[in-house]
């Protein structure tokens, strides 16, 4: 296997600090957001890391997200003009590349704005990765806003200013592996390691627990029920004569007792005698499922592991691609062949997998994702629309019945929403909750010419209109959604490279923040904290004062700074 060459260094200076532009000017392309995860089969190739990220603060361009190159002139409240509205949700993503225009439609909807309120509101718009879109466990079936406004858990600490909790070396690779999954209950800290899973304790990150597997994980479910979480793991450690064992093995682990509860495979139902390979997994209440692009899903019981389902590939060539949990199952349904595939998003009987809402997508979409399955929230790249890699144009409300009820364009690239390419149920940058979804604008250009900047916003789910919901990053700071407390949101705010990284808590019917955590601008552990990002497909787990980043993915380290598989802080 060929050795990937060592990523380029951050900029003299420190991180963020104001730099020429970069080759090919502000409109060149933006990097990646990291790498993918190791494949279930050998790769075609050696994985390639990807080029370095400009660091934090410093003055990155996003062709075609809508934004004016050049600073905007501020207006009254401090703010840039809003960009221009999404087009209509046609699956078009016209209108959303051109600077004048959107000057233009920017200061004309500005004038608007001041003429009926005098209050700003942004009239246009993930992973991750590890930050996954959650729904608001508050909501009802039908995202009934009346009905989700349960006060947030989370407290404010005594003191938001924060310090390092302790810090996990990263595992010493030859090739990229796979360390997907990360966990936070009220006594432990639970991450996926090389081939195990460990715990940590919350006092002082002492390991509690470490539960072996027989190989590298594959992937693994954010969601826990009964103290229990799910992942895939490989049957066997990588060998000469086989480098990439298949993707077979389903396991339990109990996050509190610290043991695999169970693990197993599935033969395909459609006879053979090879295992079913899974690259996706979730739960639902009492029960577990798998799924693959190509290879069909299977379900088990939480609590014991027995087999509950099996869909079978039938003959419209139709199977289940992956499966997204939480208070509902949810499944996109492939059928057909390459490239006249017709995709169904679908609600299914957790028992018995039985489908008990199902909606048709448009003819000519490949993949699909789901964000939230109760309320039901699809996502597609419709058209490949999608701007700047973010893998998806439109969202679609579902009801309980099948029907669509609003759709919600994405396409102008004005928003920071991410889907990956082929999983089901990972979405990142999106959050489900007060009958609303909370979606991040992309980056761009704040008050100074080296200064970055977005807002959270918010689109009716009853409606798919864009309501006046804004909360501002600040200046200098990207702000992305992690998850629902209530009805509140809390967000990462990622630092300038001056400063810190902030949690938040965005209250949902004002959209007021207050500060939970207020990390160290300390040089050596600003560099440690800005190594993970919502951006690179970093976990970000908060909760009770506590904040831990983890990677879904280590390599050969590629230079002398300490590399981690985790960083965490605490509040006091």
């Amino acid at each position: 296997m060929s050795t990937p060459p060592p990523p380029s260094q951050p900029p003299s200076g420190g991180f963020g600090a104001p730099q020429d532009p970069p080759p090919g000017g502000f409109g060149a392309p933006k990097p990646p957001a990291g790498p993918p995860s190791p494949p279930p089969g050998p790769p075609a190739a050696a994985p390639q890391p990807p080029a370095a990220q400009p660091a934090y603060g410093y003055p990155q361009a996003d062709p075609g997200y809508g934004y004016p190159q050049q600073p905007p002139a501020p207006s009254p409240y401090g703010a840039p003009a809003p960009p221009a509205q999404p087009p209509a949700a046609t699956g078009g993503g016209g209108g959303g590349d051109k600077r004048t225009q959107l000057t233009i439609v920017g200061a004309a909807l500005l004038a608007i704005v001041l003429i009926v309120g005098g209050g700003l509101w942004y009239a246009s718009g993930d992973g991750g990765g590890g930050t996954t879109a959650q729904s608001d466990p508050s909501a009802s079936p039908d995202g009934d806003k009346n009905q989700a406004s349960a006060p947030g858990t989370e407290k404010v600490p005594g003191n938001p200013k924060s310090k390092t909790l302790y810090n996990q070396p990263a595992p010493t690779v030859t090739d990229l592996v796979s360390v997907n999954g990360s966990w936070l209950t009220d006594t432990t800290y639970v991450k996926s390691d090389v081939s195990k899973v460990v715990g940590y304790n919350l006092v002082d990150g002492a390991k509690k627990w470490e539960v072996p597997l027989a190989g590298e994980i594959c992937g693994a479910t954010h969601h826990v029920s009964e103290n229990k979480t799910a992942v895939i793991f490989r049957p066997a450690q990588p060998s000469a004569e086989n480098k990439y064992p298949p993707c077979t093995e389903v396991g339990v682990i109990d996050l509190e007792a610290g043991k695999l509860a169970w693990s197993g495979n599935v033969k395909s139902a459609n006879g053979g005698d090879k295992p079913v390979q899974f690259s996706e997994i979730t739960i639902s209440g009492k029960t577990v499922a798998a799924g693959g692009v190509s290879s069909g899903g299977a379900a088990w019981n939480l609590a014991d592991g027995k087999n509950l389902w099996q869909p079978k590939v039938d003959g419209e060539s139709c199977r289940d691609t992956g499966y997204a949990g939480g208070e509902a199952l949810g499944v996109i349904r492939k059928c057909g062949q390459h490239p006249n595939y017709t995709l169904n998003a679908q609600i299914l009987d957790p028992a018995t997998g039985a489908p008990t809402a199902s909606y048709k997508l448009s003819q000519g979409i490949e993949y699909a994702h789901i964000v939230s399955t109760k309320p039901f929230v699809v996502a597609a790249d419709v058209g490949d629309n999608a701007k700047g890699g973010k893998g998806v144009s439109d969202l679609f409300v579902v009801d309980p019945k099948g029907e669509l009820k609003a759709r919600i364009a994405l396409a102008a690239g004005n928003f920071a929403a991410k889907c990956a390419s082929t999983d089901v149920e990972k979405c990142s940058h999106m959050v489900v909750g007060n009958g609303k979804i909370y979606v991040p604008s992309a980056e761009h250009q704040g008050q100074s010419a080296t200064g970055r900047t977005n807002e959270l916003l918010s689109f009716d789910l009853e409606t798919g209109k864009q309501t006046t919901d804004r909360a501002d990053a600040g200046e200098r700071y990207t702000m992305y959604p992690l998850r629902m407390d209530g009805s509140n949101i809390i967000a990462y705010k990622i630092p300038p490279y001056d400063k810190g990284g902030q949690i938040v808590s965005i209250d949902g019917k004002t959209m007021k923040e207050t500060l939970l955590m207020e990390n160290p601008a300390d040089k050596d552990i600003r560099r440690a904290e800005t190594s993970f990002s919502p951006e690179f497909s970093s976990e970000l787990r908060y909760h009770n004062g506590k904040l831990f980043m983890s990677k879904q993915n280590v390599s050969k380290p590629y230079s002398t700074d300490p590399e981690y598989l985790f960083v965490s802080f605490t509040a006091s």
